[in-house]
Protein backbone atom coordinates (compact mmCIF):
# COMPACT_ATOMS: atom_id res chain seq x y z
CA UNK A 1 0.00 0.00 0.00
CA UNK A 2 1.41 3.40 -1.04
CA UNK A 3 1.84 5.95 1.75
CA UNK A 4 2.29 9.71 1.73
CA UNK A 5 5.45 9.34 3.83
CA UNK A 6 7.11 7.64 0.88
CA UNK A 7 9.49 9.51 -1.39
CA UNK A 8 9.11 9.76 -5.15
CA UNK A 9 11.78 10.40 -7.79
CA UNK A 10 10.34 11.70 -11.08
CA UNK A 11 12.79 11.45 -13.97
CA UNK A 12 11.93 13.91 -16.74
CA UNK A 13 10.40 17.32 -15.98
CA UNK A 14 8.57 17.89 -19.23
CA UNK A 15 4.89 18.14 -20.13
CA UNK A 16 4.00 15.12 -17.97
CA UNK A 17 6.80 14.79 -15.43
CA UNK A 18 6.65 18.34 -14.05
CA UNK A 19 2.86 18.41 -13.49
CA UNK A 20 3.06 14.93 -11.93
CA UNK A 21 5.93 15.86 -9.62
CA UNK A 22 4.22 19.09 -8.55
CA UNK A 23 0.89 17.39 -7.94
CA UNK A 24 2.47 14.65 -5.83
CA UNK A 25 4.38 17.24 -3.79
CA UNK A 26 1.23 19.20 -3.02
CA UNK A 27 -0.45 15.95 -1.99
CA UNK A 28 2.18 15.33 0.68
CA UNK A 29 4.81 13.18 -1.02
CA UNK A 30 8.46 14.17 -0.80
CA UNK A 31 9.44 14.49 -4.45
CA UNK A 32 12.77 14.72 -6.23
CA UNK A 33 12.36 16.00 -9.78
CA UNK A 34 15.20 15.07 -12.12
CA UNK A 35 16.04 16.39 -15.57
CA UNK A 36 19.18 16.29 -17.70
CA UNK A 37 18.68 19.93 -18.73
CA UNK A 38 20.30 22.45 -16.40
CA UNK A 39 18.02 25.13 -17.85
CA UNK A 40 14.93 23.13 -16.87
CA UNK A 41 16.24 22.35 -13.39
CA UNK A 42 17.08 26.01 -12.76
CA UNK A 43 13.67 27.15 -13.97
CA UNK A 44 11.80 24.72 -11.74
CA UNK A 45 14.05 25.51 -8.77
CA UNK A 46 13.02 29.14 -9.24
CA UNK A 47 9.38 28.06 -9.21
CA UNK A 48 8.84 28.95 -12.86
CA UNK A 49 7.78 27.08 -16.00
CA UNK A 50 9.63 26.28 -19.19
CA UNK A 51 6.39 25.62 -21.11
CA UNK A 52 2.78 26.80 -20.96
CA UNK A 53 0.11 24.83 -19.09
CA UNK A 54 -2.84 26.55 -17.37
CA UNK A 55 -2.47 26.86 -13.57
CA UNK A 56 0.74 24.83 -13.50
CA UNK A 57 2.82 27.88 -12.55
CA UNK A 58 0.89 28.23 -9.29
CA UNK A 59 1.24 24.52 -8.51
CA UNK A 60 4.98 24.46 -9.22
CA UNK A 61 5.59 27.56 -7.10
CA UNK A 62 3.60 26.03 -4.24
CA UNK A 63 5.36 22.66 -4.48
CA UNK A 64 8.85 24.18 -4.57
CA UNK A 65 8.02 26.78 -1.92
CA UNK A 66 6.81 24.10 0.49
CA UNK A 67 10.08 22.21 0.20
CA UNK A 68 8.20 19.07 -0.86
CA UNK A 69 9.56 19.34 -4.42
CA UNK A 70 13.30 19.64 -4.94
CA UNK A 71 15.04 19.30 -8.27
CA UNK A 72 18.36 17.92 -9.43
CA UNK A 73 20.33 16.81 -12.44
CA UNK A 74 20.84 13.37 -10.85
CA UNK A 75 18.51 10.76 -9.29
CA UNK A 76 18.78 9.74 -5.65
CA UNK A 77 17.34 6.93 -3.53
CA UNK A 78 13.54 6.94 -3.23
CA UNK A 79 10.66 4.54 -2.63
CA UNK A 80 8.96 5.14 -5.97
CA UNK A 81 10.60 6.02 -9.29
CA UNK A 82 8.57 7.45 -12.19
CA UNK A 83 10.12 7.59 -15.66
CA UNK A 84 8.49 10.33 -17.77
CA UNK A 85 10.97 10.99 -20.55
CA UNK A 86 10.46 11.45 -24.31
CA UNK A 87 9.98 8.49 -26.65
CA UNK A 88 10.41 9.91 -30.17
CA UNK A 89 10.94 7.97 -33.36
CA UNK A 90 13.95 7.95 -35.67
CA UNK A 91 13.99 8.92 -39.35
CA UNK A 92 12.71 5.49 -40.40
CA UNK A 93 9.92 5.72 -37.79
CA UNK A 94 11.65 3.16 -35.57
CA UNK A 95 11.16 3.93 -31.86
CA UNK A 96 14.02 5.76 -30.17
CA UNK A 97 14.19 4.29 -26.67
CA UNK A 98 17.49 5.90 -25.72
CA UNK A 99 15.90 8.31 -23.24
CA UNK A 100 14.07 5.51 -21.42
CA UNK A 101 17.21 3.41 -21.33
CA UNK A 102 19.28 6.31 -20.01
CA UNK A 103 16.71 7.07 -17.31
CA UNK A 104 16.52 3.42 -16.27
CA UNK A 105 20.27 3.05 -16.02
CA UNK A 106 20.46 6.34 -14.08
CA UNK A 107 18.05 5.19 -11.38
CA UNK A 108 19.34 1.61 -11.20
CA UNK A 109 22.18 2.33 -8.73
CA UNK A 110 19.67 3.85 -6.32
CA UNK A 111 17.14 1.00 -6.31
CA UNK A 112 16.51 -0.99 -3.17
CA UNK A 113 14.36 -4.07 -2.52
CA UNK A 114 10.69 -3.13 -2.27
CA UNK A 115 11.00 -0.11 -4.58
CA UNK A 116 8.41 0.59 -7.27
CA UNK A 117 9.51 1.64 -10.77
CA UNK A 118 6.78 3.10 -13.01
CA UNK A 119 7.21 3.81 -16.70
CA UNK A 120 4.80 6.56 -17.75
CA UNK A 121 6.42 7.32 -21.10
CA UNK A 122 4.37 6.05 -24.02
CA UNK A 123 6.36 3.10 -25.30
CA UNK A 124 6.36 0.18 -27.74
CA UNK A 125 5.07 -3.15 -26.52
CA UNK A 126 7.75 -4.94 -24.51
CA UNK A 127 9.46 -1.83 -23.12
CA UNK A 128 8.56 -2.57 -19.49
CA UNK A 129 10.14 -5.99 -19.84
CA UNK A 130 13.22 -4.33 -21.32
CA UNK A 131 13.44 -2.03 -18.30
CA UNK A 132 13.73 -5.10 -16.09
CA UNK A 133 16.62 -6.34 -18.25
CA UNK A 134 18.38 -2.95 -18.08
CA UNK A 135 18.03 -2.95 -14.29
CA UNK A 136 19.42 -6.48 -14.15
CA UNK A 137 22.39 -5.36 -16.29
CA UNK A 138 23.20 -2.59 -13.83
CA UNK A 139 22.39 -4.44 -10.59
CA UNK A 140 23.70 -7.96 -10.58
CA UNK A 141 23.47 -7.83 -6.79
CA UNK A 142 19.67 -7.96 -7.01
CA UNK A 143 19.91 -11.51 -8.31
CA UNK A 144 18.67 -13.15 -11.51
CA UNK A 145 14.98 -12.50 -10.70
CA UNK A 146 14.86 -8.72 -10.35
CA UNK A 147 11.07 -8.61 -10.20
CA UNK A 148 11.11 -10.65 -6.99
CA UNK A 149 12.73 -7.65 -5.30
CA UNK A 150 11.71 -4.61 -7.40
CA UNK A 151 8.15 -3.87 -8.57
CA UNK A 152 8.04 -2.67 -12.19
CA UNK A 153 4.95 -1.49 -14.06
CA UNK A 154 3.71 0.73 -16.87
CA UNK A 155 0.98 3.34 -16.47
CA UNK A 156 0.63 5.45 -19.61
CA UNK A 157 -0.33 9.09 -19.21
CA UNK A 158 -3.66 9.94 -20.86
CA UNK A 159 -3.94 13.69 -20.38
CA UNK A 160 -4.86 16.48 -22.76
CA UNK A 161 -2.52 19.48 -23.04
CA UNK A 162 -4.34 22.45 -21.56
CA UNK A 163 -6.15 20.20 -19.08
CA UNK A 164 -3.24 18.26 -17.63
CA UNK A 165 -3.77 19.12 -13.96
CA UNK A 166 -7.44 18.18 -13.97
CA UNK A 167 -6.98 14.99 -15.96
CA UNK A 168 -4.04 13.73 -13.92
CA UNK A 169 -6.52 13.47 -11.07
CA UNK A 170 -9.83 12.64 -12.75
CA UNK A 171 -8.92 10.32 -15.63
CA UNK A 172 -9.03 6.55 -15.24
CA UNK A 173 -5.60 4.91 -15.07
CA UNK A 174 -4.34 1.65 -16.50
CA UNK A 175 -1.50 0.00 -14.59
CA UNK A 176 0.23 -2.89 -16.29
CA UNK A 177 2.60 -4.85 -14.12
CA UNK A 178 5.50 -7.04 -15.01
CA UNK A 179 3.68 -9.37 -12.61
CA UNK A 180 0.49 -9.11 -10.56
CA UNK A 181 2.27 -7.86 -7.45
CA UNK A 182 3.83 -5.02 -9.45
CA UNK A 183 0.47 -4.10 -10.95
CA UNK A 184 -1.15 -3.96 -7.51
CA UNK A 185 1.71 -1.90 -6.08
CA UNK A 186 1.37 0.61 -8.90
CA UNK A 187 -2.40 0.74 -8.56
CA UNK A 188 -2.15 1.40 -4.82
CA UNK A 189 0.12 4.38 -5.54
CA UNK A 190 -2.19 5.94 -8.14
CA UNK A 191 -5.24 5.50 -5.92
CA UNK A 192 -3.65 7.92 -3.41
CA UNK A 193 -4.19 10.87 -5.75
CA UNK A 194 -6.47 9.72 -8.59
CA UNK A 195 -10.26 9.97 -8.38
CA UNK A 196 -10.71 7.96 -11.57
CA UNK A 197 -10.89 4.18 -11.60
CA UNK A 198 -7.55 2.35 -11.64
CA UNK A 199 -7.46 -0.83 -13.71
CA UNK A 200 -4.70 -3.44 -13.47
CA UNK A 201 -3.46 -5.63 -16.30
CA UNK A 202 -0.29 -7.02 -17.88
CA UNK A 203 2.45 -4.59 -18.87
CA UNK A 204 2.15 -5.45 -22.57
CA UNK A 205 -1.59 -4.77 -22.54
CA UNK A 206 -1.09 -1.42 -20.84
CA UNK A 207 1.57 -0.45 -23.38
CA UNK A 208 -0.63 -1.35 -26.33
CA UNK A 209 -3.71 0.31 -24.83
CA UNK A 210 -2.11 3.76 -25.04
CA UNK A 211 -0.88 3.13 -28.57
CA UNK A 212 -4.31 1.87 -29.60
CA UNK A 213 -6.02 4.94 -28.13
CA UNK A 214 -3.86 7.33 -30.14
CA UNK A 215 -4.01 5.23 -33.30
CA UNK A 216 -7.81 5.34 -33.01
CA UNK A 217 -7.68 9.13 -32.98
CA UNK A 218 -5.22 9.16 -35.87
CA UNK A 219 -7.39 6.93 -38.05
CA UNK A 220 -10.46 9.05 -37.39
CA UNK A 221 -8.65 12.31 -38.07
CA UNK A 222 -7.33 10.80 -41.30
CA UNK A 223 -10.93 10.15 -42.36
CA UNK A 224 -11.80 13.79 -41.71
CA UNK A 225 -8.70 14.99 -43.55
CA UNK A 226 -9.46 12.78 -46.50
CA UNK A 227 -13.01 14.12 -46.58
CA UNK A 228 -11.60 17.65 -46.72
CA UNK A 229 -9.63 16.74 -49.86
CA UNK A 230 -12.69 15.14 -51.44
CA UNK A 231 -14.82 18.18 -50.60
CA UNK A 232 -12.27 20.56 -52.11
CA UNK A 233 -12.29 18.50 -55.29
CA UNK A 234 -16.10 18.42 -55.47
CA UNK A 235 -16.78 22.02 -54.43
CA UNK A 236 -18.40 21.15 -51.09
CA UNK A 237 -17.89 22.95 -47.76
CA UNK A 238 -16.35 20.24 -45.59
CA UNK A 239 -17.35 21.94 -42.33
CA UNK A 240 -21.02 22.03 -43.34
CA UNK A 241 -20.80 18.44 -44.58
CA UNK A 242 -19.40 17.15 -41.28
CA UNK A 243 -21.90 19.15 -39.25
CA UNK A 244 -24.79 17.62 -41.18
CA UNK A 245 -23.36 14.08 -41.25
CA UNK A 246 -22.89 14.23 -37.48
CA UNK A 247 -26.63 14.72 -37.06
CA UNK A 248 -26.84 10.95 -37.56
CA UNK A 249 -27.11 9.40 -34.08
CA UNK A 250 -24.26 6.95 -34.70
CA UNK A 251 -21.86 9.21 -36.65
CA UNK A 252 -19.21 11.41 -35.07
CA UNK A 253 -16.76 12.61 -37.70
CA UNK A 254 -13.87 14.61 -36.27
CA UNK A 255 -12.61 17.93 -37.61
CA UNK A 256 -9.98 18.13 -40.37
CA UNK A 257 -6.87 20.25 -40.10
CA UNK A 258 -3.47 20.88 -41.67
CA UNK A 259 -2.15 17.50 -40.48
CA UNK A 260 -1.62 15.80 -37.14
CA UNK A 261 0.97 16.87 -34.61
CA UNK A 262 2.09 16.48 -31.04
CA UNK A 263 4.14 13.82 -29.35
CA UNK A 264 1.28 11.33 -29.15
CA UNK A 265 -1.08 10.97 -32.09
CA UNK A 266 1.57 11.69 -34.71
CA UNK A 267 4.10 9.34 -33.12
CA UNK A 268 2.45 6.45 -31.27
CA UNK A 269 0.84 4.70 -34.27
CA UNK A 270 4.34 4.14 -35.66
CA UNK A 271 5.17 2.09 -32.57
CA UNK A 272 2.40 -0.32 -33.53
CA UNK A 273 3.52 -0.35 -37.17
CA UNK A 274 7.09 -1.07 -36.14
CA UNK A 275 5.99 -3.99 -33.96
CA UNK A 276 3.46 -5.47 -36.40
CA UNK A 277 4.00 -4.03 -39.91
CA UNK A 278 2.07 -6.76 -41.71
CA UNK A 279 -1.00 -6.44 -39.50
CA UNK A 280 -1.29 -2.63 -39.34
CA UNK A 281 -2.32 -1.67 -42.87
CA UNK A 282 -5.14 0.68 -41.85
CA UNK A 283 -2.93 2.45 -39.32
CA UNK A 284 -0.21 2.90 -41.94
CA UNK A 285 -2.71 4.33 -44.42
CA UNK A 286 -4.01 6.79 -41.84
CA UNK A 287 -0.45 7.94 -41.15
CA UNK A 288 0.09 8.46 -44.89
CA UNK A 289 -3.09 10.55 -45.20
CA UNK A 290 -2.28 12.73 -42.21
CA UNK A 291 1.39 13.11 -43.10
CA UNK A 292 0.35 14.12 -46.62
CA UNK A 293 -2.04 16.88 -45.58
CA UNK A 294 0.67 19.54 -44.98
CA UNK A 295 1.83 19.13 -48.59
CA UNK A 296 -1.70 19.76 -49.80
CA UNK A 297 -1.90 22.94 -47.70
CA UNK A 298 1.42 24.15 -49.12
CA UNK A 299 0.07 23.61 -52.63
CA UNK A 300 -2.93 25.80 -51.78
CA UNK A 301 -0.58 28.59 -50.69
CA UNK A 302 1.54 28.23 -53.81
CA UNK A 303 -1.52 28.65 -56.01
CA UNK A 304 -2.66 31.71 -54.04
CA UNK A 305 0.83 33.25 -54.11
CA UNK A 306 0.86 33.16 -57.92
CA UNK A 307 -1.74 35.97 -57.87
CA UNK A 308 0.69 38.44 -56.33
CA UNK A 309 3.94 40.00 -57.49
CA UNK A 310 5.52 39.97 -54.01
CA UNK A 311 3.19 37.81 -51.92
CA UNK A 312 3.09 38.00 -48.14
CA UNK A 313 1.51 35.10 -46.25
CA UNK A 314 0.54 35.26 -42.58
CA UNK A 315 0.72 31.86 -40.91
CA UNK A 316 -1.67 32.04 -37.98
CA UNK A 317 -0.51 29.53 -35.36
CA UNK A 318 2.57 27.35 -35.02
CA UNK A 319 1.59 25.00 -32.16
CA UNK A 320 0.29 21.51 -32.84
CA UNK A 321 -3.12 22.30 -31.31
CA UNK A 322 -5.13 25.19 -29.98
CA UNK A 323 -4.28 27.25 -26.90
CA UNK A 324 -0.93 25.67 -26.04
CA UNK A 325 2.71 26.45 -26.81
CA UNK A 326 3.74 22.89 -27.73
CA UNK A 327 5.51 22.80 -31.11
CA UNK A 328 6.39 19.10 -31.09
CA UNK A 329 5.65 17.41 -34.43
CA UNK A 330 3.50 20.43 -35.32
CA UNK A 331 2.21 20.40 -38.91
CA UNK A 332 1.63 24.16 -38.60
CA UNK A 333 5.32 24.74 -37.89
CA UNK A 334 6.36 22.31 -40.62
CA UNK A 335 4.14 24.08 -43.16
CA UNK A 336 5.44 27.50 -42.18
CA UNK A 337 9.04 26.31 -42.38
CA UNK A 338 8.46 24.74 -45.81
CA UNK A 339 6.95 27.96 -47.15
CA UNK A 340 9.95 29.90 -45.88
CA UNK A 341 12.46 27.37 -47.21
CA UNK A 342 10.88 27.30 -50.67
CA UNK A 343 10.61 31.08 -50.86
CA UNK A 344 6.95 30.87 -51.85
CA UNK A 345 6.28 34.21 -50.16
CA UNK A 346 7.43 36.49 -47.41
CA UNK A 347 6.26 34.74 -44.25
CA UNK A 348 4.73 36.42 -41.21
CA UNK A 349 4.73 33.82 -38.42
CA UNK A 350 2.17 34.37 -35.66
CA UNK A 351 2.07 32.33 -32.44
CA UNK A 352 0.64 34.10 -29.38
CA UNK A 353 1.73 31.33 -26.99
CA UNK A 354 5.43 31.53 -27.93
CA UNK A 355 7.63 34.46 -26.93
CA UNK A 356 10.21 34.30 -29.71
CA UNK A 357 10.60 32.98 -33.20
CA UNK A 358 11.36 29.23 -33.23
CA UNK A 359 14.88 28.49 -34.47
CA UNK A 360 13.50 26.49 -37.42
CA UNK A 361 12.06 29.77 -38.73
CA UNK A 362 14.50 32.34 -37.39
CA UNK A 363 17.23 31.01 -39.67
CA UNK A 364 15.29 32.08 -42.75
CA UNK A 365 15.72 35.66 -43.95
CA UNK A 366 12.20 35.84 -45.36
CA UNK A 367 10.45 35.15 -42.04
CA UNK A 368 9.23 37.69 -39.49
CA UNK A 369 7.76 36.79 -36.10
CA UNK A 370 4.93 39.27 -35.61
CA UNK A 371 1.73 39.83 -33.67
CA UNK A 372 -1.74 39.12 -35.02
CA UNK A 373 -2.64 42.73 -35.78
CA UNK A 374 0.50 43.36 -37.82
CA UNK A 375 0.00 40.13 -39.73
CA UNK A 376 -3.57 41.05 -40.59
CA UNK A 377 -2.46 44.48 -41.80
CA UNK A 378 0.40 43.33 -44.00
CA UNK A 379 -0.59 39.93 -45.40
CA UNK A 380 -2.00 39.17 -48.81
CA UNK A 381 -2.74 35.58 -47.81
CA UNK A 382 -4.09 34.52 -44.43
CA UNK A 383 -3.28 30.89 -43.65
CA UNK A 384 -5.12 29.69 -40.55
CA UNK A 385 -3.19 26.74 -39.15
CA UNK A 386 -4.28 26.65 -35.48
CA UNK A 387 -7.68 27.53 -34.04
CA UNK A 388 -6.42 29.45 -31.01
CA UNK A 389 -9.22 31.16 -29.12
CA UNK A 390 -7.33 34.44 -29.56
CA UNK A 391 -7.81 34.19 -33.32
CA UNK A 392 -11.58 33.78 -32.97
CA UNK A 393 -11.91 37.44 -32.05
CA UNK A 394 -10.53 38.55 -35.43
CA UNK A 395 -13.23 40.65 -37.06
CA UNK A 396 -14.41 39.63 -40.49
CA UNK A 397 -13.60 43.09 -41.87
CA UNK A 398 -9.91 42.25 -41.46
CA UNK A 399 -10.38 39.35 -43.87
CA UNK A 400 -11.63 41.58 -46.66
CA UNK A 401 -9.44 41.65 -49.77
CA UNK A 402 -7.32 38.84 -48.36
CA UNK A 403 -6.95 35.34 -49.74
CA UNK A 404 -8.13 33.12 -46.89
CA UNK A 405 -6.92 29.54 -46.54
CA UNK A 406 -8.66 28.26 -43.43
CA UNK A 407 -7.43 24.78 -42.52
CA UNK A 408 -9.31 24.80 -39.18
CA UNK A 409 -12.70 26.14 -40.25
CA UNK A 410 -12.25 29.14 -37.97
CA UNK A 411 -13.96 31.48 -40.43
CA UNK A 412 -15.29 29.18 -43.14
CA UNK A 413 -17.32 26.74 -41.02
CA UNK A 414 -21.04 27.34 -41.42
Amino acid sequence: MARFDQTVCVVGLGYIGLPTASLLATRGYGVLGVDVSERVVNAVQAGTLHFHEPDLDVLVASAVGSGKLVVSLQPAPADIFIIAVPTPFENDHAPDMSFVEAATRAIAPHLAPGNLVILESTSPVGTTEQIVRWIADERADLGPEVTKRIHVCHSPERVLPGRVLQELVTNDRIVGGIDQESAEAGAAFYRTFTTGTVFTTRARTAELSKLAENAFRDVNIAYANELSLICENLGVNVWELIKLANRHPRVNILQPGPGVGGHCIAVDPWFIVHSSPGQSRLIQTARAVNDGKPGWVIDQVRQAADRFKEPVVACLGLAFKANIDDLRESPALAITEALAREGVARVLAVEPFVRECPPQLACHGNVEFVGTEEALRRADILLVLVDHDRFRSIEREHLARKVLIDTRGLFTAT
